[in-house]
């Protein structure tokens, strides 16, 4: 449902000073969740940045194996195992992170909504789809879709999924939740800053080793090696979606891989969306359901929303940004 279009390169030092004592700054790249991360700690000491970068990737699998939907181990395979027959106890971690996604969905008007993974998938992108699905196949593809269909019950942490075939998946939010999750254990094992990157939703705390701000590059989506922005970025997260890399032309029109849940129809006039918020899980989360509701709605939501800015490329390539982005640049 979501995929990487803009492109982020992150300036950092190697070796710095900062104040009193010398910082390394240590990276490695993982392979993680099905996807790339990319975990970078500022330390005291190599070998302990490395440690710590363990630490992270021991907490990125353990949301992992929460959040797995394929996983019979993993509490999300058991509640849509029982969907349509019981509730599933769940642990408290598991339930308040199915809670903001609701939460999410009410306020996006079910732009966002983990029940998706029900919708038949009718659309290829693998190039072998070359007519439309019929109206009939995408009614019924989202018949079982629906956030409000996910009950919970406060008192008891339990889920249920009202619909038999109803599934809840975290692809559009998982990897941003991994991020936070990771960079709240380092910060609580007293790391001064770091990056970890999780397929591009991307999350920073602290400063580089030499003392500066990070700085996040959004590169042009038609064009990946163009720079057409440096944002710094303190304490702070971001996360994009974007319909570069998965798409289908029949008769000549181009349909996007990102299928709005409540329609069961491709998205279109946006080429990508980048969020910048405190939390990469509402990053990652924000950036799929502005993609599907469209420039002037998704503009709108954000500039209600505090501490949280949009940067929106539409299908002209056109750039518009939330009140809080400063440049002036079009690639």
């Amino acid at each position: 449902m979501k995929t990487l279009v803009l492109s982020f390169f992150v300036l950092c030092s190697t070796i710095g000073l900062s104040q009193d004592k010398n910082y390394v700054t240590v990276k490695e790249t993982f392979k993680l969740m099905g996807s790339r991360f990319d975990i970078t700690v500022v330390s005291v000491d190599e070998d302990l940045g490395y440690i710590n970068i363990q630490e992270a990737v021991g907490e990125i699998r353990r949301i992992e194996k929460m959040i797995s939907s394929w996983e019979e181990s993993s509490e999300t395979y058991l509640i849509n195992k029982n969907a349509g027959i019981k509730p599933v106890k769940v642990s408290l971690e598991l339930f308040k992170l199915i809670e903001r996604a609701k939460q999410i969905s009410q306020i996006t008007d079910g732009a966002f909504d983990i029940s998706y993974s029900s919708m038949d998938k009718i659309w290829k992108f693998d190039g072998s789809m070359t007519a439309m699905p019929t109206r009939a196949e995408i009614a019924k593809s989202v018949s079982k879709v629906g956030y409000k269909k996910i009950i919970l019950n406060h008192k008891d942490n339990t889920v249920f999924l009202k619909e038999p075939g109803m599934k809840i998946s975290f692809g559009a939010i998982g990897k941003g939740y991994a991020a936070d999750k990771a960079k709240e254990l380092l910060v609580s094992k007293q790391v001064v800053a770091g990056i970890i990157n999780a397929a591009g939703d991307l999350t920073a705390w602290g400063t580089k080793a030499s003392g500066e701000k990070w700085l996040i590059g959004i590169a042009n989506p038609l064009s990946k090696d163009k720079i057409f922005s440096w944002l710094p970025i303190l304490e702070s997260s971001v996360a994009t979606s974007g319909n570069y890399e998965k798409y289908v032309i029949i008769n000549g029109k181009k349909y996007t891989h990102i299928i709005d849940p409540r329609s069961g129809y491709p998205s279109s006039g946006i080429n990508s969306v980048s969020v910048f918020a405190k939390s990469a899980e509402l990053c990652d989360a924000l950036a799929t359901a502005i993609f599907i509701m469209g420039t002037n709605a998704g503009l709108s939501l954000i500039n209600q929303l505090p501490v949280t800015e949009v940067i929106i490329v539409d299908s002209n390539n056109k750039i518009h940004k939330s009140s809080g982005i400063m440049f002036d640049n079009n690639p």
